[in-house]
């Protein structure tokens, strides 16, 4: 996808805001409860009818006219037992893309190389939080382990959005050193309407959104004409 008309990520709490991202054109819906963390996990009973209603779509619109399909682990700790159990448990339901978070500790590496079976069978997306000083160098990590992806996302929601803690240069660079490590790219955050055409700039696959898209914020509701704005400022032409 190039740099001028990125992908849109839309966080989703249920089946009735699927079909809403759906028709509102998203790339990537997401499955994520927000009240649960920055990455909070629906249950497996709701992942499995997700499944039910992504595979109903390929059904009616084929494989190629459905948007693609996540879903997080939940907010884990950095154990390699509980972080691969969390993610085999998403990827069992038949979700097609698992995001798993890697938060800083010194056990980072130990956890992917937990994973790496399991990135053999489904698509592993490793996401870093930017207001926990990433490190970069876990990205040739994530390549070695068979990750599809890489996102940077925000941790503490109260904290800002995703721009306060890295300017565009540093996350051109994170786009950068992922690509050389053959990872797709996203950048979420507590993202607004207004920080969307500095970030197309940076180049990533998909920009991703809850809260903007919502009526009261991120544990609210999604609102179609909410999601319709976002959806039209990331096609606008970029000055970049």
């Amino acid at each position: 996808m190039s740099p001028a008309a990125p992908g849109l990520l839309a966080s989703v709490t249920d089946l009735h805001e699927m079909e809403l991202a759906r028709a509102g054109g998203a790339d990537i819906v997401d499955l994520k409860q927000p009240a649960f963390g920055a990455l909070g996990a629906w249950s497996t009973q709701a992942l499995t009818a997700a499944v039910m209603l992504w595979s109903a779509w390929g059904e009616q619109l084929g494989t190629a006219g459905r948007p693609a399909l996540s879903a997080t682990v939940g907010d884990q700790p950095m154990v390699p037992g509980l972080i691969r159990a969390a993610a085999e448990r998403v990827s069992d339901t038949g979700v097609p893309l698992v995001k798993v978070g890697l938060f800083v500790s010194p056990h980072a590496n130990e956890c992917i190389e937990a994973l790496a079976p399991l990135a053999s069978r489904v698509r592993l997306i490793g996401v870093l939080f930017a207001d926990e000083a990433p490190d970069f160098a876990v990205l040739a990590a994530l390549g070695r382990a068979g990750f599809a992806g890489v996102m940077i996302d925000t941790a503490d929601k109260k904290a800002g959005p995703l721009t306060a803690h890295l300017d565009p240069l540093t996350l051109g660079q994170f786009v950068a050193e992922a690509r050389r490590h053959g990872l797709m790219t996203g950048l979420a955050g507590s993202l607004r309407l207004e920080d969307i055409p500095a970030l197309v700039g940076v180049g990533a696959d998909y920009l991703g959104f809850r809260g903007a898209l919502c009526e009261g914020g991120r544990t609210g509701t999604l609102d179609p004409a909410r999601l319709g704005q976002v959806h039209a400022r990331l096609r606008e032409p970029s000055d970049h």
